[in-house]
């Protein structure tokens, strides 16, 4: 009975180690997949920045969480935001700032969300800055959601179908362009006007919100929530 049981711990000890095995040579071999040369130096921005921040694993998890079931896989805009908040929280790690874990979403969205205030987005620079952190090195190193399907379809030679959440993705994307585009364009007619004593202006901030009105079931929603819910309140076909 004893011995018995010895040799089966033995076998599971060798098993375990057989499957540690095949996960790191598995994890080798994607890494090397996205390497540009003999000198393994990745070729796609996400790799760079998943070896910057040694993110290890980052690029198994990125490619389960896309080819996932069809109700538990993310969309690739989620990915990026999801890859870039590690990116974030590994920047803090280690630094007084570490503090903020619990508010990474809170910082994410100062660093990139175009309707948070520019007091606010100042506030949370400097307050990076003063912990040695490159904030523009770091704002840098967030990916777009292209870059995730660059990495995941050239790096790692993933495949996937479009589906309804990637045209929703390219629709919402869109739009944000021309919203960063009018939000420039009224930013510099507004400082036009103000430095030609034309207009009374102190310091300000653009803010664009785009909510949509459904005339057939009276939902209201901004646009990013319409897009996330996948539409209104109406019944298909209706």
């Amino acid at each position: 009975m004893s011995k018995n049981s010895g040799v089966l711990n033995r076998n599971n000890l060798v098993q375990t180690a057989n499957e540690h095995t095949l996960v790191s040579l598995a994890d080798y071999v994607s890494m090397m997949a996205d390497a540009s040369n003999s000198n393994g130096t990745p070729r796609y921005k996400v790799g760079k920045v998943i070896n910057r921040y040694s993110l290890d694993g980052m690029g198994r998890e990125l490619e389960e969480y896309w080819v996932g079931d069809a109700k538990d896989s993310y969309s690739l805009r989620e990915l990026a935001e999801y890859f870039n908040k590690e990116v974030l929280r590994s920047a803090l790690a280690g630094t007084s700032q570490q503090r903020f874990s619990g508010d990474i979403e809170t910082i994410y969205h100062a660093l990139t969300d175009d309707d948070v205030s520019r007091g606010e987005q100042t506030r949370v620079r400097k307050t990076l800055e003063r912990d040695s952190i490159d904030v523009e090195q770091l704002q840098n190193d967030f990916v777009t959601h292209q870059a995730i399907h660059t990495y995941l379809t050239k790096g790692r030679d993933v495949e996937k179908g479009t589906e309804a959440g990637d045209r929703i993705e390219s629709a919402q994307q869109t739009i944000n362009g021309l919203r960063g585009r009018l939000i420039a364009v009224v930013e510099t007619v507004l400082s036009n006007l103000r430095d030609t004593d034309t207009l009374t202006l102190g310091s300000f901030d653009i803010l664009v919100k785009i909510n949509v009105h459904c005339t057939d079931c009276g939902t209201h929603k901004n646009l990013t929530e319409l897009l996330s819910d996948g539409g209104c309140e109406c019944e298909d076909g209706q």
